[in-house]
């Protein structure tokens, strides 16, 4: 069982999204004055690497009967997200279209690009957390929590964030564009 065990867990599939995973928290982690514009490159460049990662990593199952640990406390999360918040601060507010709930409702539902990655955040660090212990049945599975979490919450809102943090990156609207991009877009042919 445990030559089994490590196969997965230390599979090159697994090792790799766990080299994303760690990048991505760690840059959350330790980014200081940073513009929204670098933030974005950075964000959309890593957030398709880790989802694709993700999809990679072979399936598992728990072997212990104790749920993995959490790490991460509401005091990490909240200072993650405030980090965030306080970078897209005029930006941070997205449609959401992806939810169930949208079906019934008559008005937008409004998400939150901070919250998103800080989701995205909780559950990555929860996950390395345990991994870097290296003891092969807890790291089993906390792979297995991340990847069940992975398909049933953070993919959804990596793919949904992405969407925002594209158009952030690459603005099409003309009210999005700054004065001197404005004007010269329209003296320009567009052909």
């Amino acid at each position: 069982m445990t030559d089994q065990l490590k196969e997965i867990v230390y599979s090159k599939d697994a090792i790799e999204f766990v080299t994303v995973a760690v990048q991505y928290c760690a840059f959350l982690e330790n980014f200081d004055e940073i513009t929204e514009t670098e933030l974005t490159d950075k964000l959309t460049k890593i957030l398709p690497l880790l989802y694709l990662k993700a999809t990679l990593v072979p399936e598992t199952d728990t072997v212990n009967d104790e749920e993995p640990e959490i790490t991460v406390t509401e005091d990490i999360y909240n200072f993650i997200t405030s980090k965030l918040y306080n970078v897209y601060v005029n930006n941070d507010t997205y449609l959401e279209v992806f939810l169930q709930d949208m079906k019934y409702s008559e008005t937008p539902i409004s998400a939150s690009i901070s919250e998103d990655l800080a989701d995205i955040y909780q559950d990555t660090k929860n996950f390395i957390t345990i991994f870097e212990r290296g003891i092969t049945e807890n790291m089993n599975d906390a792979l297995y929590v991340c990847m069940e979490n992975f398909k049933s919450y953070w993919g959804q809102k990596l793919v949904n964030v992405l969407r925002a943090l594209h158009s952030i990156k690459y603005p099409t609207e003309p009210d999005i564009l700054g004065d001197e991009d404005l004007e010269q877009t329209d003296s320009e042919e567009l052909w």
